[in-house]
């Protein structure tokens, strides 16, 4: 277990698509924003870590048509979060108040991304089986709490980084009348176009 937190740790250095999910998420809507976003994220890991057990990610690491069909409707998303951003802030500029995001859209947006990634459900497929032992406990006890030690891992993670994210972005967003806080909207929704695109890139294998 130990080296399965050392591993995870070192995989949470390495920026990826949830850690710039949930920075953004927290620099347009704030820490509780951010955080909301990052147990989103979190549950969609689970999610992901019961169909690894289950043995449903083996689907996608066996069919090129599966694993294209999930890769293009979370890349479609993403690419649709993104157009949304940009448009919406292009038609709100002149308010004076910061939008926030309800905390049940930035749950369910975090969610269906995480969940229509394949290569998140191909990494635990490859990645928890790693850490089983022949110990006596059965392998999918211990897949379930590899997963779940994880996915809280992950929360912890994200609310952190909602929290250092959170002073910094009202400080750039809070005076609308920046240039910065009008280009906000740009900014993130290339964020989401850009993840988007780095999905449609990705391969099975």
């Amino acid at each position: 277990m130990l080296s399965f937190i050392l591993v995870v740790i070192v995989l949470f250095l390495i920026p990826g698509p949830a850690v710039l999910l949930t920075i953004s998420q927290t620099a347009q809507g704030g820490r509780k924003t951010g955080i909301i976003t990052g147990i989103g994220i979190a549950v969609g890991d689970l999610i992901h870590t019961v169909a690894a057990v289950l043995g449903l990610s083996a689907i996608l690491m066996t069919s090129a048509l599966a694993f294209e069909i999930v890769k293009y409707l979370g890349a479609s998303y993403l690419i649709f979060l993104g157009i949304k951003s940009i448009l919406e802030k292009s038609k709100k500029q002149e308010q004076t108040a910061l939008k926030k995001r309800s905390t049940v859209t930035s749950f369910r947006q975090a969610l269906l991304i995480e969940l229509l990634n394949p290569k998140t459900a191909l990494f635990f497929l490859a990645f928890l089986p790693q850490f089983v032992q022949n110990n006596g406990t059965p392998v999918v006890i211990q897949l379930l709490i590899l997963g779940l030690t994880f996915v809280l891992m992950s929360i912890l993670y994200t609310t952190l980084l909602a929290f250092l994210t959170s002073s910094i972005g009202e400080r750039i967003f809070a005076n609308k009348n920046g240039k910065l806080a009008r280009w906000q909207g740009k900014v993130m929704g290339s964020i989401y176009i850009g993840l988007g695109l780095q999905l449609v890139f990705q391969n099975q294998k």
